[in-house]
């Protein structure tokens, strides 16, 4: 059986980025773009790299530094490597049984690259869902609202991104949601209120991003030193875009 699973890019209309910050958001799939990972059977456990986003061979140099440029230098196979292992380490924590069988992984993405779409995470949400179906395991096993906190975990245990649940709850989820990560919420049972808003209401929407790449993480990391240390500015700021949401 060839297992095929899909998640979506998302945008943050109101809150982006308090989610990491206790805040609130507002944010919705965009199925124009999508990450999907392919998964079956095999004698032995491979990850096959993308053709062209994992490249490991060039014309010239000249291509080298073209590739590099648009795309930066992480590709998707450590987030599929870092996601199966952290998918394992969940299992075993949780006491989950998994069938002693192997795999062949690999996927594919229009996604545009390091842009704030959640091409990162989308690619980690279908691998978790697809080894979840590869090994019958159904949201009774792994909750839907735990789900986004094991993917999470990919990132920014395993690979120590700066990043927080927002595009992994919607990408879980689907559709447009409502998410409350209040302090309260996360620290008394360590995830969010998580609420279904009708996309119907949603405006038209034009979706416009820029050409050079970036890392979000990199992005990311400043701000949350500056709020781990109570920055005033920042703290204040995550309040409002919380309030926008709400």
């Amino acid at each position: 059986m060839i297992i095929h699973e899909v998640a979506y890019a998302r945008i943050g209309f109101m809150g982006n980025p308090s989610d990491g910050f206790y805040g609130k958001t507002i944010s919705s799939a965009i199925t124009n773009f999508f990450a999907e990972v392919t998964l079956w059977e095999s004698p032995t456990l491979q990850i096959i790299p993308h053709r062209i986003y994992d490249p490991v061979e060039f014309s010239s140099l000249k291509e080298l530094y073209e590739v590099a440029t648009r795309d930066g230098y992480y590709g998707g196979l450590r987030l599929l490597f870092a996601a199966c292992k952290k998918f394992k380490e969940f299992c075993d924590k949780h006491d989950i049984p998994l069938e002693e069988k192997n795999f062949t992984i690999k996927y594919d993405t229009n996604i545009p690259r390091q842009v704030g779409l959640g091409g990162s995470s989308a690619i980690i949400t279908a691998a978790i869902k697809a080894l979840m179906r590869f090994y019958g395991l159904s949201y009774a096993a792994i909750p839907k609202h735990i789900l986004p906190n094991l993917i999470l975990s990919v990132e920014t245990e395993e690979l120590e991104i700066s990043a927080g649940l927002q595009d992994r709850v919607v990408q879980v989820y689907g559709g447009t949601v409502y998410m409350d990560f209040s302090k309260e919420l996360m620290e008394s049972r360590g995830y969010g209120r998580y609420e279904y808003i009708d996309s119907d209401l949603m405006p038209p929407l034009v979706l416009a991003y820029g050409r050079e790449p970036s890392e979000s993480g990199r992005v990311h990391r400043d701000v949350k030193f500056r709020y781990q240390q109570g920055d005033p500015e920042v703290v204040g700021a995550m309040e409002e875009l919380a309030r926008y949401a709400e």
